[in-house]
């Protein structure tokens, strides 16, 4: 299923984001947030993945400030020193605001029931929890997110339901930020928290270093199972 390009538009400038249509005529839209790789071909697919679910799904741009079109893998050191480039150059404020204004202009789509969800991975993972305390979305997954512990204390005031998958040996969220992760969310009933012993960071990404079918699979039906019951 192959998707197209739009233009959202905001008073800092405008950007793209990469869309992919259910068969559906009407669906709860997904915004998919993207690791430090930018919209690339594993976004992509799981954009595609989520449409071909019956989910309008939609990848923005996050990194346009500083420059847009950024699609690299993670296959070369080259192209890792680039993510952790563009990691450093990012704004997480205004990512947040680019978020926001996608899910404004998707929730508007003709193709929209009007409930829009969210589903980040890495830096896209911090990104998707403060989707879900930081904006009207319905909903957001967070993939293994770095740098959650640091603002997890917004999670006392979400009206948001947040779902939460943590590898429990992530080289970029040790032990102790993981705890405090997870002491903080503890009795929150709008957060699920699901854990993977022995997998590392980026479990989930497709032809990854750390890349686990099974955990992949089972994080995946936890995730589509959450969307269902919290976005129809």
């Amino acid at each position: 299923m192959a998707g197209d390009y739009v233009t959202i538009k905001t008073a800092d400038g405008d950007f793209a984001a990469y869309v992919a249509r259910p068969t559906n005529a009407r669906a709860p839209a997904v915004v998919v947030i993207q690791e430090i790789f930018g919209v690339n071909a594993v976004m992509r697919e799981i954009t595609d993945g989520l449409a071909a679910q019956g989910y309008l799904a939609i990848c923005p741009d996050l990194f346009w400030r500083i420059e847009p079109g950024i699609d690299i893998t993670d296959q070369s050191e080259a192209e890792w020193a680039r993510a952790f480039e563009l990691y450093k150059a990012f704004d997480v404020e205004k990512g947040v605001a680019d978020i926001a204004a996608t899910i404004a202009h998707i929730r508007k789509d003709p193709g929209c029931t009007g409930k829009v969800g969210a589903v980040g991975f890495c830096l896209g993972g911090l990104l998707a929890f403060l989707t879900g305390t930081r904006t009207d979305a319905d909903a957001a997954v967070s993939y293994y997110g770095v740098g959650i512990e640091n603002v997890v204390a917004e999670a006392g005031g979400l009206k948001t339901p947040v779902m939460l998958h943590i590898a429990e040996e992530d080289g970029f969220v040790p032990k102790p930020a993981q705890d405090a992760i997870k002491a903080a969310v503890a009795g929150n009933p709008l957060v699920e928290v699901y854990t993977y012993p022995g997998r590392d960071h980026a479990f989930a990404r497709t032809g990854g270093a750390n890349f686990d079918q099974a955990d992949a699979d089972k994080a995946g039906r936890r995730s589509l199972d959450f969307f269902k019951k919290t976005l129809g």
